[in-house]
């Protein structure tokens, strides 16, 4: 494969911190890089020196001649005057009727949500993460040979996201992508940049195989850094815990990643964390009665629906951008009251609300005086911890600490407002869109808080990998006036929409949250039928999640066994796929009937 583009020995500092330090490495055809680090550690940097819009300090940038190559950064303007038309499709010089009649440019402008907003909207109407979508399908209709993109998912929602990962696996151009939504780095990269101290370091595969790697270097040189490599091996144990088609293939000596993790207790003790919440809770936590929630301008967002809140309780939230999920955490927070119905909450309840905006800093104070200014000291599950230690576990190191809250990136305020919700020491967890700004580091660090964290929790997100790792049970909000509870999590709820989608192509006057006509009412002897392959299933799942979990135990024991340890992945993966298919005709059986 060609080389497209070159880096040989490049520097560049803002400053006096260098954040690339005679840095060489290669981007080549059909290559899909995603490129992580610590915020402010230079990875926008990095992709603006490689697409050219920055200039290097020291070193040399080669590209192959006549690349066609589009570079999408969050620093991005859009030229004033111009429509949402003029941006993405005027470059590509066809008339109307051309790019109308070709699927692949309505699929891009469907799939990242362009048709809703109009091409003649004015791009001064726009908010940011509208311009944000319009600069991405301006250079996803484009006939490439790299894009370059800078944290895409950000303003998209769990449908956008996938549909945005299957775009760029499918498409024949070479891609290099910052980006913090960790399904997503492992659906796309074939390859992992981590910049970290001035450097480059590459690693084989997405994230999976990533967090593999670094987890593998880690033992071998006996990292003295004993919390980074902490944290590897629980994020490797859950890793091994989850579905096995996480990592690709067994790249880095799998024998030597099993003893890592083989003392690695579960990510949470479920059972417990739920008592002791009961303990600090009591019976009624939050709850929503024959409740309706509505827009101001009166547009009925979930009707008549009744939600109670257990101790304990975590739940993940999901749903299409205006369906209602921030009004629904509104409400459950007691800032909006029901249009209809009431809410009751309990006498002991405290709640944590962490908001999508950042309004809520005091930018008067310094780092660890905003943090002080909650608590100084907390209790985090059997540990007590000072505000200095929490800030400094969520990446404000002492000296950072000292920094005017003013003076902090979009990334760091999103970590100070995190630190300061969790000093107020609440039992109800409420947060909206988490990963907003998060390197995954700081990723890891919050899951690994939470992981201890006993209380009842909401998240809504559109990072699936966090909703699966810290959630319990997935909840959606379709559009259709009802809050519904996906036992198949977030892959339920994309099939789900799939079909909502297909149901609106093949009846255009529907609207989209209407979801397909109810089937047909079964008869008396279909229906002893299906709740009798039903009650099979449900005992055919119940052997298959057994056997999944002897496999797991065999997979440990046989750590030091290659021949072996292939053997039982092929089965596991096996079993796993059948217990996939099981699951998904009972969810269709338990749909049928109700």
């Amino acid at each position: 494969m060609a080389n497209l583009i070159n880096l040989e020995q490049v520097s560049k500092s803002f400053g006096v911190k260098p954040l690339l330090d005679g840095v060489s490495l290669g981007v080549q055809e059909n290559e899909r890089i995603g490129v992580v680090g610590l915020n402010g550690n230079g990875k926008t940097t990095m992709l603006e020196v490689l697409a050219g819009v920055e200039q290097p300090d020291a070193g040399r940038v080669s590209r192959v001649g006549g690349l066609r190559m589009a570079v999408v950064t969050q620093r991005g303007v859009l030229p004033p005057g111009s429509t949402i038309g003029d941006i993405v499709l005027a470059p590509l010089g066809v008339a109307e009727h051309e790019w109308a009649g070709d699927a692949r440019i309505r699929s891009v402008l469907d799939g990242i949500g362009i048709t809703g907003l109009g091409l003649d909207a004015p791009v001064e109407q726009l908010s940011g993460g509208e311009r944000r979508r319009t600069a991405l399908a301006a250079a996803l209709v484009q006939d490439l040979d790299l894009l370059v993109l800078d944290e895409p998912t950000n303003h998209l929602d769990v449908e956008g996201v996938q549909w945005l990962a299957e775009h760029l696996v499918n498409r024949r151009s070479a891609l290099v992508v910052v980006t913090h939504d960790r399904w997503f780095l492992d659906t796309v990269a074939t390859r992992t940049w981590e910049v970290v101290n001035g450097q480059v370091e590459t690693y084989e595969g997405g994230y999976a195989d990533w967090i593999f790697a670094r987890a593998e270097r880690s033992r071998q040189a006996d990292a003295a850094e004993d919390r980074r490599r902490n944290l590897a091996r629980k994020e490797l144990a859950w890793l091994r815990r989850g579905p096995p088609a996480r990592t690709s293939k067994p790249r880095y000596r799998i024998e030597a990643a099993e003893a890592l993790i083989s003392d690695v207790p579960p990510p949470r003790d479920s059972v417990a964390l739920s008592k002791f919440a009961q303990t600090r809770l009591g019976r009624i936590v939050i709850e929503l009665e024959d409740a309706t929630l509505a827009t101001p301008d009166g547009r009925v967002l979930v009707e008549d629906f009744t939600w109670r809140l257990a101790p304990g309780e975590r739940i993940g939230l999901v749903g299409v951008n205006g369906s209602g999920k921030t009004t629904l955490l509104r409400t459950i927070a007691g800032e909006l009251e029901p249009a209809k119905g009431r809410r009751i909450e309990g006498k002991t309840v405290r709640i944590g609300w962490l908001r999508q905006e950042l309004d809520d800093l005091p930018v008067g104070m310094r780092v660890l005086e905003a943090v002080q200014d909650v608590a100084e000291r907390i209790q985090l599950g059997d540990r007590e911890i000072s505000a200095g230690q929490l800030a400094e576990r969520l990446g404000f190191t002492p000296a950072r600490q000292r920094t005017p809250v003013g003076d902090l990136s979009g990334g760091e305020r999103r970590r100070l407002q995190l630190t300061r919700v969790l000093m107020s020491e609440p039992n109800v967890l409420l947060l909206d869109e988490p990963t907003n700004d998060l390197d995954i580091d700081t990723l890891q660090q919050l899951e690994d808080l939470l992981d201890g964290w006993a209380g009842t929790m909401i998240v809504i997100s559109h990072d699936r990998y966090l909703i699966e790792r810290v959630c319990d049970s997935t909840w959606a909000l379709f559009g259709d006036g009802k809050l519904t509870n996906l036992p198949g999590g977030i892959e339920e709820y994309l099939r789900r929409r799939a079909r909502i989608a297909a149901a609106d192509d093949a009846a255009p006057g529907m609207t989209s949250g209407g979801g397909a006509k109810p089937a047909a009412a079964k008869g008396g002897a279909d229906e002893r039928a299906a709740r009798k392959e039903l009650s099979k299933l449900e005992r055919s799942l119940v052997k298959l999640d057994d056997r999944v979990r002897a496999l797991h135990t065999s997979l440990a024991e046989a750590a030091t066994d290659p021949a072996t340890l292939q053997s039982l992945n092929a089965e596991l993966l096996t079993v796993v796929a059948e217990k996939d298919s099981v699951e998904e005709r009972w969810m269709e059986l338990a749909e049928e009937l109700g």
